[in-house]
């Protein structure tokens, strides 16, 4: 709600993420309905001096390709509406999972990216990595070939430990522009133990590299990582 977004930039944060699911009830079962949420929720989050990320939310519909069509449509109604506004930023694939490979998000990227960039040439684009946006690693090895893009790694602090910790280093290393667009402190589920001892950790890793971050997630949902 707009009240929410207004208390959580209060509270300091400087960014609030759109999270519009595809599946599970959202825009591919009303469209109409969500996409209005979804302008609302970026219009309070301007009216807060927010950055705000539009985040196509794609879940159970593992491959973004899925539903490319709907999703280029999507960003063109958006990027048309909000046009190069510089605080906002477009994620065009939340989590891409199963078996799906880079060079399918890549596929994918590059048309979502180009329709974006008719109405947005110089916006922030966020790109989804595989596994739940953790092979950031294997994105660094083959980059898309377009300019203004950060790619996304999601982590769960009580579950991701030095392995995705390795992986990101990598992608530094191959000069990958991380971005964490998710990240808690509980276990993978959203449930489970806090880790504060391994959230610190990570802490220290993303500010050391510049690198920004989102926790999930303002709601009020019956699990551990709800705020």
């Amino acid at each position: 709600s707009k009240q929410a977004i207004a208390n959580t930039a209060a509270f300091g944060a400087n960014l609030f993420r759109v999270a519009m699911y595809t599946g599970e009830g959202g825009y591919l079962s009303d469209s109409s309905k969500i996409r209005q949420q979804t302008y609302e929720a970026v219009d309070a989050a301007l009216a807060n001096d927010m950055y705000v990320i539009v985040d196509w939310h794609i879940l159970s519909d593992s491959n973004p390709n899925l539903y490319k069509e709907t999703a280029l449509s999507f960003f063109e109604r958006i990027a048309s509406t909000y046009g190069d506004k510089p605080n906002i930023l477009y994620e065009i694939c939340n989590e891409p999972n199963g078996d799906t490979s880079w060079d399918e998000i890549k596929s994918y990227s590059v048309d979502v990216i180009d329709r974006i960039r008719m109405y947005a040439p110089q916006s922030i684009v966020i790109v989804g990595t595989p596994t739940w946006s953790q092979d950031v690693d294997i994105a660094s090895s083959s980059p898309i070939e377009r300019t203004n893009l950060l790619y996304s790694l999601h982590f769960y602090a009580a579950t991701h430990k030095e392995d995705l910790q390795s992986k990101m280093q990598t992608a530094l290393t191959n000069g990958l522009p991380v971005f964490v667009s998710e990240f808690g402190i509980t276990e993978a589920s959203g449930n489970g133990i806090v880790d504060t001892t391994s959230a610190d950790t990570w802490m220290k890793l993303l500010n050391e590299n510049g690198i920004g971050y989102i926790y999930w997630n303002l709601s009020n949902k019956d699990e551990a990582c709800a705020l």
